[in-house]
């Protein structure tokens, strides 16, 4: 019986997809690829883009739809046995990936593909080339056959260790629960926490509540629970995660660190590089390390006062001293008596399924998108959605699968990726297919309805942004099309982006419905939300440049001698911008997966980055109107379809007419006066 996923005719067979079937399905595809690969060599003499580089694109996209689905599964099933699977996978598909890499023939037959490319060619087709022999250089290809070795062998122990590092988070948090007996310990906490506690708790045999780490939970806990003993419980475990600190000493990620910063660092060097935030900035819009500091400490000094202001009103309010527990419970408490306004109360005008609706209607209005469902789609759970995705003339352009609530097992956090990359090529054309993956409380079972904050209907705006440059591409070759070859630190653009929609009160009347009365966001309500953007937003902005400054710093600076300065580091970047204590056990960069198991590694800083050309952006539509269709078409031409066919700021500069300005993000927070 053929292997389902090897199936790359129609999207994932998801029903008839196991496990056992990733390592001989990899192992198959890769082999002919190999074979299809020295073929190619040997046969093309004289390389050109049709004969070489076309042929290629399509075996790097016919491998990466194969393991789209078992890269997805591992993170959102909760089964031991995906997870065996995609690890008895990886060193498969690292020990190819650096194999092509590092091909000096390959190497060399892009190279004469290059000098052979005629002066009209597309700007796409010059931009894969680049693109392919920037990072034959990246991988080593011209390093001695030792030190070449040594390279694929970094990137294999790599692969394998920062999985581990996620699965460690992953088991951490399943792991930990709390059992309340007295109902008077949560209160304060939502009615739709307390219910979900409670069944939780029958869920495994037991009386009472039971409180788990999910980040609902968590959420909920930090930010609405009078009992300060139970914040502080809540937070100590949060944030002693997978850490030396936590429960189980078999899931401290603390050598995993050390591993993963040495390799980074050790392959660096080994490629010409001082350190690893150099090798991270290859690919990046930033130009150095030094730009990137400036920017951080740029962005700290102009914040400062700020934050300093919102510490000083909460301490004044609360008539404590703020700790990281304490914040986000008496920032709520301010915003409901400074501005009236209470999350719990926002979230009753936004239903879930209501906020989608009104988000996808906001697509087709700026980009002529329609949206449907289609439920004859084979899926992974019962949750989980299927959207076809069309144009302004009803061709079919793409689709999206959405997986929005949280669940045991299933990795934490909100993002998208790819399960099909757009293609066109020798006239057959691919169309994008992604994943939009959310942890949203779940719908309750005696309405059946989930009910958003307005904090994750913002999280749903970017998500979705994302997905947006993922569909909406117009590059036909995979390896620079929807978010691929986007510098790092402009791919939170289209994201951060559409963020900027959640806060408009046309846009927000779409998406809500009182779940009693189905009436929108009342005018008034929405003016005090509206009010109380920039209540502790400088505060929040500290918090980000204190991720973004630890990352990058302890990529930059590391030394081999002595190795990884991880909490030391955190210390010094602390009492440069953190303006509340965190106590000695925390160990955040334990479970901080963006830098040590995502694609951040001295890149957090993209962020604000991104932050600010998409604070600028948006300041283009707030002065044509945000639903200008010149101004969005243009936005959608110039940087949502593009991929990396071009310079990203040659990009922007051709949408907006200028570079970006660091003073939109700083108004747009409250931190610069209008």
């Amino acid at each position: 019986m053929p292997n389902p996923l090897l199936d790359t005719s129609s999207l994932p067979r998801f029903a008839e997809l196991a496990p056992d079937q990733v390592v001989p399905a990899l192992s198959e595809l890769i082999a002919a690829h190999r074979q299809k690969l020295e073929a190619l060599l040997d046969e093309t003499p004289q390389p050109d883009f049709d004969s070489l580089v076309a042929p290629l694109e399509e075996m790097e996209h016919e491998l990466a739809r194969v393991w789209s689905p078992v890269r997805h599964l591992q993170g959102v099933l909760g089964s031991q046995k995906w997870r065996d699977a995609y690890n008895a996978a990886l060193p498969l598909l690292t020990e190819h990936g650096t194999e092509l890499s590092q091909n000096a023939r390959l190497q060399a037959a892009y190279a004469a593909v290059e000098a052979r490319l005629p002066h009209n060619v597309s700007a796409a087709q010059k931009s894969v080339v680049e693109h392919a022999l920037r990072d034959f250089r990246l991988a080593g290809v011209d390093l001695p056959d030792a030190q070449k070795a040594r390279f694929k062998e970094i990137m294999q122990q790599l692969a394998a260790t920062q999985a581990a590092f996620e699965h460690n988070i992953q088991d951490a948090q399943d792991a930990w629960s709390l059992h309340v007996h007295d109902e008077q310990d949560l209160a304060g906490l939502p009615q739709h926490a307390v219910l979900r506690a409670a069944a939780e708790a029958r869920r495994r045999d037991r009386q009472g509540w039971l409180l788990t780490l999910d980040y609902p939970t968590y959420d909920a806990v930090m930010r609405h629970a009078d009992n300060r003993g139970l914040r502080e419980t809540l937070y100590q475990a949060w944030v002693t995660r997978a850490s030396d600190q936590g429960q189980n000493p078999d899931w401290d990620n603390s050598e995993h660190i050390h591993n993963i910063l040495s390799l980074r660092h050790e392959a660096a060097q080994l490629i010409g590089f001082d350190n690893y935030a150099e090798y991270s900035l290859a690919t990046k819009m930033a130009e150095s390390t030094e730009e990137v500091l400036e920017f951080l400490h740029e962005l700290a000094s102009r914040t400062r006062a700020a934050a300093e202001k919102d510490v000083a009103e909460l301490s004044e309010f609360a008539g404590i001293t703020m700790t990281p527990w304490d914040c986000p419970y008496w920032l709520e408490k301010f915003k409901q008596k400074k501005h009236s306004i209470s999350n719990e109360e926002l979230r009753q005008y936004f239903p879930v399924q209501t906020v989608v609706g009104g988000l996808f209607e906001l697509a087709e209005r700026l980009y002529g998108v329609s949206l449907e469902v289609q439920d004859d789609v084979a899926t992974w759970h019962e949750d989980v959605r299927y959207y076809a995705v069309r144009n302004e003339n009803g061709a079919l352009i793409g689709g999206f699968y959405t997986d929005l609530f949280a669940r045991s097992g299933k990795r934490h956090g909100a993002w998208i990726d790819e399960c099909v990359v757009r293609k066109n090529l020798n006239g057959h054309t691919t169309l994008p297919v992604g994943y939009l993956v959310c942890n949203f409380p779940p719908p309750d079972k005696s309405k059946h309805r989930s009910l958003l904050t307005h904090e994750a209907v913002v999280t749903l705006f970017h998500e979705f942004g994302h997905m947006l440059h993922h569909l909406l591409t117009r590059i036909d070759y995979p390896s620079i099309a929807g978010i691929n070859g986007v510098p790092w630190d402009a791919v939170e653009l289209p994201s951060q982006f559409m963020e900027n929609f959640a806060w408009n009160y046309e846009v927000l009347t779409r998406c809500s419905a009182n779940s009693e009365t189905g009436e929108p966001l009342p005018r008034s309500l929405f003016d005090r939300l509206d009010d109380s953007r920039h209540a502790g937003a400088a505060l929040a902005m500290m918090r980000q440049l204190e991720f973004a400054l630890f990352d990058f710093r302890l990529h930059a600076e590391f030394d081999a001698q002595r190795g990884p300065a991880v909490l030391e580091t955190l210390r010094e970047v602390r009492d440069e911008v953190a303006l509340i204590p965190h106590p000695d056990y925390n160990r955040s960069p334990h479970s901080f997966s963006h830098i040590f198991a995502g694609g951040y590694a001295a890149g957090y800083y993209s962020y604000k980055w991104a932050e600010v050309l998409a604070a600028d952006a948006f300041s283009a539509f707030e002065k044509a109107g945000i639903f200008d269709q010149e101004t969005a078409r243009r936005f959608r031409v110039k940087i949502l379809e593009i991929g990396g066919s071009s310079d990203i700021m040659q990009a922007y500069v051709a949408f907006r007419g200028r570079k970006p300005k660091i003073d939109a993000l700083l108004r747009q927070s409250g931190i610069l006066s209008e």
